[in-house]
């Protein structure tokens, strides 16, 4: 046992002064260098460590914060003025912060996007702090930050298909090309979506087959479901028909659709006749288009053929609208 009067720190041969401190103390009180030597190597080695790891937490906390922050600013964006109110209400142009469905679309848009960034983030920075774990406990990192760069070589030419599904998905998601509920046109096939992955999109067509789209082979998307929609409706009728009179029915009809209180949630603008559209070789074609919520276009444009015809069916004219 230590007497009072013996320091704490012995000069000893055995641990010299560029030791650590906590050497010589293990010395002191055990005689034994390589236990001395030992305790030093850990305490410093587990120094080092919770080091790596609190400078790695701090970095992550920066990033992940940063991150909510970029979400939180996306999140507030706005569209053009005049595109995102689904009634016309007022009759007034709004912004999408009027329109709860396209701000639950961006919300949810910003927090995957938020979520697939603070996944990679942690990976990068679990990565950089295993790799600082290994070379502090003395293992021989270049080995393995070969192999690692070796594999991801191979992997990036093994399976080019999938990193181009995963990036085209990751875009896809960012830019809010394509939600769940969407009517949609990826090119070889159009439909209802069901579901957005990294990798795969679901759609649903009009028949009720489900199809799985790789995100890789979407070279163009079709979104008829984002911001406003338009019907359109195209009425034939002989030459011998009154235009100008035959123009008036139409207006009639789309001015009494615009002012139905059923359909007031889904009309954004009142129905408007372009005009002669087409001329055959014994018809001619008049066209009618009214701008309307998205997915409202079909059963709009349903509503307004029927009330066409029985307009023109009061006013004696004869006209056939089409598809």
């Amino acid at each position: 046992m230590l007497s009072a009067t013996t320091p704490l720190i012995a000069d000893v041969t055995e641990c010299t002064p560029d030791q650590t401190l906590a050497c010589r103390v293990t010395f002191q009180m055990t005689g034994n260098e390589v236990v001395a030597d030992l305790a030093s190597t850990l305490l410093s080695a587990i120094i080092a460590l919770v080091g790596i790891f609190l400078v790695a937490w701090i970095a992550r906390w920066l990033a992940h914060r940063a991150i909510d922050r970029m979400v939180s600013r996306a999140a507030t964006g706005v569209l053009p003025a005049g595109m995102g109110r689904l009634s016309r209400g007022d009759r007034t142009a709004g912004t999408s912060a009027d329109n709860p469905v396209a701000t639950s679309r961006r919300a949810q848009r910003t927090r995957t996007t938020g979520s697939l960034l603070k996944s990679i983030v942690s990976a990068i920075i679990g990565a950089i702090v295993v790799i600082m774990a290994l070379a502090e406990l003395g293992f021989n990192v270049a080995p393995l930050i070969a192999s690692a760069g070796v594999v991801g070589v191979a992997l990036g030419f093994g399976a080019q298909n999938l990193v181009k599904d995963f990036l085209t998905g990751i875009f896809m998601i960012f830019e809010d090309q394509i939600g769940v509920g969407d009517v949609v046109d990826v090119g070889t096939v159009s439909g209802t979506v069901e579901a957005v992955g990294l990798r795969i999109t679901r759609l649903r067509d009009t028949d009720g087959t489900v199809w799985y789209v790789r995100n890789g082979e979407i070279l163009r998307v079709g979104n008829k479901s984002q911001n406003w929609a338009r019907a359109i409706v195209d009425v034939a009728l002989p030459y011998a028909t009154d235009v100008r009179r035959f123009i008036e029915v139409l207006k009639d009809a789309g001015h009494d659709l615009w002012e139905d209180d059923d359909y007031r949630h889904v009309l954004i603008e009142e129905p408007e006749v372009w005009g002669v559209q087409e001329l055959t070789h014994d018809l001619l074609t008049v066209r009618m288009t009214v701008k309307t919520a998205p997915l409202e276009q079909w059963r709009v444009a349903r509503v307004l053929r029927e009330r066409i015809k029985l307009r023109l069916d009061a006013a004696g004219l004869d006209g056939s609208p089409l598809a």
